[in-house]
Formats: C-alpha cells, sequence, structure tokens
C-alpha cells in the first residue's frame, strides 16, 4: 500500500502536488469510493480514478528536453489561450500525458524538460535535493562586484532570504547565475532587488543536462544514461 497522491503521480497522471490537489477536491476515487484525505493509501489492483479518469500503471515512461523559446507558457494547458510547451512536440508526443519540470516563464527561454514520470518531477523539484540549476542573463543597469557578492551571499525577497548563489560576470552585460531553489520568477526578481533589470533569460543547465545540440523550439529523448544519472542525483 502507499499514498494515493504517490500512485497517481507514479501513474504518470500528474506531480505529487496536484495529485494532493485533486484529493482534496474530491476528485479521486478508489474503489468508487470518493477520497479526500491526504493519508490515504492504495495500492495498483484497485481501481484508481482521477478526475474521472482511470489510472494505469503500466504507462511507459517518457522523458523528453526540450529547447523553449520565449512566447510559450511552460504548462499543459493555459485559459488565457497562449501556446504551451507541448505545441513545440511532435505527433509522436503531443498526444501523450507528459508535465513539465519545474517553469520558465513566457518571456524566458531554454531547458525544460518534459516527463511522465510523477515520482522523478516530485523530487526534481523538492527543495531539499537541491537541485542546479544555471542561466544566461542579459541585464540592463550598472553590475557591481558588490551586487554580484549580494546575490552570492543571498537576497531577502518578500517570501524571504534565498539561498546562496553562484554568479559569474560574462562580459557585455551578460551573467551566469546558478541556484538550487524554485520560487516563482526568482532570478528576476533578484536581480530585481540589487537594482537590476533582467532583459533576456535563457535556462542553459538542469542537473546534469544541457543545451548542447539542441536548436531553439527543438526537443529530444533522454539517454538511458542520462536518465538514470537524473535519478541518482534527485532519488
Amino acid at each position: 500500500m502507499e499514498r494515493l497522491q504517490k500512485l497517481i503521480a507514479r501513474a504518470g497522471f500528474c506531480s505529487r502536488r496536484q495529485a494532493e490537489k485533486f484529493i482534496s477536491e474530491g476528485k479521486v476515487s478508489v474503489d468508487g469510493k470518493i477520497i479526500r484525505e491526504l493519508g490515504a493509501k492504495a495500492d495498483v489492483n484497485q481501481k484508481i480514478c482521477v478526475d474521472g479518469k482511470i489510472l494505469s500503471f503500466d504507462t511507459e515512461k517518457i522523458y523528453l528536453l526540450l529547447n523553449k523559446p520565449r512566447g510559450y507558457v511552460s504548462t499543459v494547458s493555459d485559459e488565457r489561450g497562449r501556446k504551451t510547451v507541448l505545441e513545440l512536440l511532435d505527433e509522436n508526443f503531443s498526444s501523450k500525458r507528459l508535465y513539465p519540470v519545474g517553469r520558465l516563464d513566457l518571456n524566458s527561454e531554454g531547458l525544460i524538460l518534459l516527463t511522465n514520470d510523477g515520482d522523478l518531477t516530485n523530487a526534481l523539484i523538492h527543495p531539499r535535493f537541491e537541485i542546479k540549476k544555471t542561466y544566461r542573463a542579459k541585464i540592463s543597469g550598472e553590475i557591481t562586484e558588490e551586487k554580484l557578492d549580494k546575490l552570492r551571499a543571498g537576497i531577502e525577497l518578500d517570501d524571504g532570504l534565498t539561498a546562496p548563489a553562484e554568479v559569474y560576470l560574462l562580459g557585455d552585460n551578460f551573467v551566469e547565475i546558478t541556484i538550487h531553489e524554485g520560487r516563482n520568477r526568482q532570478v528576476r526578481r533578484m536581480f530585481a532587488a540589487v537594482g537590476c533589470d533582467v532583459k533576456r533569460l535563457r535556462r542553459i543547465k538542469f542537473a546534469n543536462l544541457t543545451l548542447e545540440g539542441l536548436k531553439v523550439g527543438k526537443f529530444r529523448e533522454l539517454t538511458v544514461e542520462e536518465v538514470a544519472k537524473l535519478k541518482g542525483e534527485s532519488l
């Protein structure tokens, strides 16, 4: 027996956090009985329905690396009708139930992982695993060593102090920054806190993954070795 939200994530239906929301909203049933308790348990031999759909536990796990362009949102759907990253996939994957791991905002670009592996998704976004993410930012405003040191030490934002970051000035107002948190628009807010505006933001590395050889708007499947290493860093 496993916690229900973990089973839902393992089936690739959604992330564990989203599964908890479905349970709280009364959208999950086990053998026909609505479950609302987050501590409830079940097993794969029971009939588990989420939002009217019966879960299947023999789903092939898919892992895709996408080089996201600007102008796409990192969600499965968008109530405002904006383009989503799933629209960049071909017919072999566009019909699959895949979810972005973490997010890049509409105007940010670069590396994003798409998968139906709920357990891995939960591990990669959980703060305690401290998965590193590296960004390259083009900045307007004066960039001084004092400001870089503040970013390296941690910046006080409205949702608390950030963890120390690795920050390097590349020249021509380009800065490379590595963080392991996943707060909303965190990099942009960190630079704004020291008086700098991010004009362009691109994620170039996530854990052991990079964008090497992958053009903007294109995607590829992860290799067996990459998946194994990714799981080794987070599980």
